[in-house]
């Protein structure tokens, strides 16, 4: 009988040993990927934006996702308790036991002082009141002898002490002086802007914001917040005509065809 054949070269034997060890490391990973990776199995993160804590956790609990409140804030034009923003956002592959972030409205705003501005600039009472966490309402004018000196303070129509407690965020109106020989202003250009950015330019030009429109595309809450403004009446000009205080009407959008600048705008 012959005997068997047997690999004798040492060569070809360590290339063999090489090869089975290579295929085992490969099939090793691959397991590994399948089995604690769950390569493969995971999902579209929803969005919770909106829910209250006790909805967001719900859906976590079914989608086997760990639901942690991070933070806590303060959005007047939101409903109190509900979220507003998440880590990682709404539409982004996520595996099961994945952690999410969520930020939740306040219900109960936090309590600021009301400072006194009489005498103050409206350059001067914006940054004082936004140290405070206010905001700047509209602008009044009335016959004086030094244009934007601020006269008095209001709040929902009424005047408003130095020293009263107001929920953070709230909108302080002021009367200013017109001077007879102050010069017009001119509207500046607010394409591309959100409506916060939008109102902080305005005051800063001496005018109001007018009426408030969205367009078709703006369908949640979330949409409203990064929303920018696409239309404006008056339209930009650099020509100082318009008198201080003037409203200016925005509509917003979140099409992004909408917000491409135009030639003439430039």
């Amino acid at each position: 009988m012959s005997k068997k054949k047997t690999i004798k070269n040492p060569i070809l034997k360590n290339l063999l040993r090489i090869f089975i060890f290579l295929v085992l490391v490969f099939i090793g990973i691959y397991t590994f990927l399948h089995l604690f990776t769950r390569h493969g199995k995971g999902f579209v993160l929803p969005d919770f934006y909106g829910l209250t804590i006790e909805q967001a956790q719900d859906k976590g609990d079914s989608l086997q996702l760990r639901i942690e409140i991070s933070d806590s804030l303060y959005m007047p034009d939101l409903p109190k308790g509900v979220i507003f923003r998440q880590v990682p956002p709404a539409g982004q592959h996520v595996k099961k036991n994945r952690r999410v972030e969520l930020t939740i409205n306040s219900v109960l705003p936090r309590q600021v002082k009301m400072p006194s501005l009489v005498g103050y600039s409206l350059r001067q009472a914006k940054a004082e009141l936004a140290s405070h966490g206010l905001n700047t309402g509209k602008l009044h004018y009335v016959p004086d002898i030094a244009t934007n000196n601020v006269l008095e303070q209001y709040h929902k129509g009424h005047p408003i002490e130095p020293g009263m407690l107001l929920d953070i965020y709230s909108s302080i109106d002021l009367k200013l002086g017109l001077s007879p020989n102050s010069e017009p202003a001119y509207v500046p250009m607010l394409k591309g802007k959100s409506l916060e950015t939008a109102l902080d330019i305005l005051s800063d030009h001496s005018l109001n914001i007018g009426s408030v429109k969205y367009d078709a595309t703006v369908l949640t809450a979330a949409d409203t917040l990064a929303a920018r403004v696409f239309k404006q009446n008056p339209p930009f000009s650099l020509k100082p005509e318009w008198p201080l205080g003037t409203a200016v009407h925005l509509v917003l959008t979140i099409n992004p065809d909408l917000l491409i600048p135009d030639v003439h705008e430039n």
